[in-house]
C-alpha cells in the first residue's frame, strides 16, 4: 500500500470523499489516504492528524516525499484538536473501534463547525457510531462493508442534516445498518451468521452461570440481538 494504491478497504473510505472538499483525516498514520485522494483530483487540500509520534513521523515524510507539503500538512494532536471549526468540509476517521471513533466526534463535536460529510469506518462497534450520528443531526447516506484479509469492515458515510432517510426500523437499522440491511449482500450475510454463532455460545455460558442482575441484562441484550438478526437473515 502507498499513495498511490490503497488498501481495499481505504479505497472504499477514499471513493466517499466529498468531491473537490478540504480533507482532514483523523489518525492519518503514514497520510497514504490524504496523499491519494489528493493525486486523485479528489481533494483541493488536506490536514493529516495523528497523536503518536511514530505514525506522525510517518506521515510528515510520506507527505514530503510525495512532494505534497504546500496542500497536506501533518498536525500532531489528540482526534479533532489538529483542525479548527470552519477549517475542513469533510472528515475520515478509519481503522479504530466504533467506541473510539463515537469519543473522537463527541470530544470534538465543537470542531465539526463548517463540515458537511464524515466518513467512518470502525473496525467494531458501528452501532455506536449509528446511534451518535442519528442523536446529533447526521444522517447516514450511504454504507459499504467489505472484506479484506480475511477481515470485514463497515463504511459509514454521513452528511450533516440530511436525516430524511429516516430507518425503518430503528432497531435493526442501528445494528446492521440501514443501507447493508436492505443490500444484504454475500459479506453482509457471512459477518451476521458468524456474529450469530457467537452469540449462541455465549447464551449456553450463559445460562449455565450464576443468575445475577449483569448476567440477566447480558442475556437479555443478546436475546434481542439474536431475534433481530435471525429475522433479517430468515427474510
Amino acid at each position: 500500500m502507498n499513495e498511490l494504491q490503497l488498501s481495499k478497504r481505504l479505497e472504499a473510505v477514499a471513493s466517499n470523499i466529498l468531491p473537490n472538499s478540504i480533507l482532514a483525516d483523523i489518525g492519518s498514520d503514514h497520510a497514504y489516504l490524504p496523499c491519494y485522494a489528493f493525486l486523485k483530483g479528489k481533494i483541493s487540500s488536506a490536514i493529516a492528524g495523528e497523536i503518536n509520534d511514530g505514525p506522525f513521523r510517518s506521515a510528515q515524510e510520506q507527505v514530503r516525499k510525495s512532494n505534497l507539503a504546500e496542500v497536506i500538512e501533518v498536525r500532531k494532536g489528540n482526534g479533532l484538536e489538529v483542525i479548527q471549526p470552519n477549517e475542513v468540509d469533510c472528515i475520515t476517521i478509519a481503522g479504530m473501534g466504533g467506541t473510539l471513533i463515537t469519543s473522537i466526534l463527541e470530544e470534538g463535536s465543537n470542531k465539526l463547525e463548517g463540515v458537511s460529510r464524515l466518513v467512518l469506518q470502525p473496525n467494531i462497534g458501528a452501532i455506536n457510531i449509528r446511534k451518535w450520528l442519528i442523536q446529533n443531526n447526521w444522517g447516514i447516506t450511504s454504507e459499504t462493508i467489505l472484506e479484506e484479509d480475511g477481515k470485514i469492515y463497515e463504511i459509514i458515510v454521513a452528511d450533516r442534516g440530511n436525516t430524511e432517510k429516516s430507518y425503518e426500523d430503528l432497531k435493526a437499522g442501528l445494528l446492521l445498518g440501514p443501507f447493508l440491511l436492505k443490500e444484504k449482500n454475500k459479506v453482509f450475510i457471512k459477518k451476521w451468521t458468524n456474529e450469530l454463532q457467537h452469540w449462541n455460545q455465549i447464551m449456553m455460558k450463559l445460562q449455565s452461570a450464576e443468575s445475577t442482575p449483569e448476567n440477566n441484562e447480558k442475556r437479555k441484550e443478546i436475546e434481542e440481538k439474536i431475534k433481530i438478526v435471525k429475522e433479517v437473515l430468515d427474510d
